[in-house]
């Protein structure tokens, strides 16, 4: 695995990306980083803690995930922590990308897991910063178990998951009494390491009325998605919205149903990250949504 530096900002921390998904660290500077005596190690038990970055926006971060960000010496962060909150990042703080996208991974999820507890062996502390909460696919439950398992203490702050910054963005509220009584979050998107396994959900489940439901990840299936939703017994008018990008400058509401939603998918040419949101609360979206001084925003 190697690991290459760029810097983020004239005066940022330096930001190190890893090239490659296999192999050893034999490029890193193992002195720097893996040593008791590199910088920002220390004699304590090292610590890490998961973070949660929320949807990008950062006046949503938490106030224990701002301290934390501020005080900070090193940082492993993911691909969705928008640029807006590692600005907040301690300037004198290391940064390493182990970022994933489709198609393609920085580094797999066994290599990040060997990467924090290498560093945490070594005496570093760590921020493992993640986009939304590191506990709603994020898969920071399998590092908080890695960890647990090698006996290094770890802590995990929740973040507004991206469902949560997206409803309050857009003005599609995730219950209410006339239209859902439960809301149900999936991942329309699963991936292994070695590929594709294909959409294991329970579509009849994913199918009752008076809920909502949110799909993480899901632009990539969203044609399949919708037509087992109506397979099923979601009805093809059932309001149904992609949302690009929530909570930040360029977010983007597309509103249809479950039969034209791929459609209008296609043609506004939505890219992740997005969310898909199926049930009776779309269709609030227009009466809701307000852009940032509070006003009636149009939407597309």
């Amino acid at each position: 695995m190697l690991l290459r530096m760029d810097p983020i900002g004239d005066a940022g921390p330096r930001d190190l990306r890893c090239a490659g998904t296999k192999g050893s660290m034999t490029t890193f500077d193992e002195t720097r980083y893996f040593s008791p005596q590199a910088p920002g190690a220390s004699s304590l038990p090292a610590v890490v803690s998961l973070v949660g970055a929320g949807p990008g926006d950062p006046d949503l971060l938490t106030v224990k995930a701002l301290r934390l960000l501020s005080q900070a010496r090193l940082v492993v962060y993911d691909k969705l922590v928008s640029r807006a909150v590692l600005a907040l990042v301690n300037p004198q703080a290391d940064l390493i990308y182990v970022g994933k996208q489709s198609g393609h991974h920085t580094l797999t999820q066994d290599a990040i897991i060997e990467l924090l507890l290498r560093l945490a062996h070594s005496g570093r502390s760590v921020l493992r910063l993640k986009g939304g909460d590191p506990y709603i696919f994020g898969r920071g439950g399998e590092e908080a178990q890695a960890l647990a398992a090698a006996g290094i203490a770890f802590e995990v702050v929740p973040g507004i998951t991206a469902a949560q910054g997206m409803a309050a963005a857009c003005g599609i509220p995730l219950t209410h009494r006339d239209h859902a009584t439960q809301v149900i979050y999936v991942t329309g998107h699963l991936r292994d390491e070695a590929g594709e396994r294909g959409l294991e959900l329970d579509w009849a489940c994913l199918a009752r009325p008076h809920q909502t439901l949110v799909i993480y990840m899901g632009i990539a299936t969203l044609g399949h998605l919708c037509a087992q939703l109506q397979q099923h017994g979601l009805a093809a008018d059932t309001p149904a919205a992609v949302v690009e990008n929530a909570t930040l400058a360029e977010q983007r509401t597309i509103t249809g149903t479950l039969s034209n939603l791929p459609t209008l998918a296609r043609v506004h040419a939505v890219r992740a990250p997005a969310l898909v949101v199926v049930g009776g609360v779309v269709a609030l979206h227009g009466q809701l949504h307000r852009d940032t001084s509070g006003r009636l925003a149009q939407t597309q």
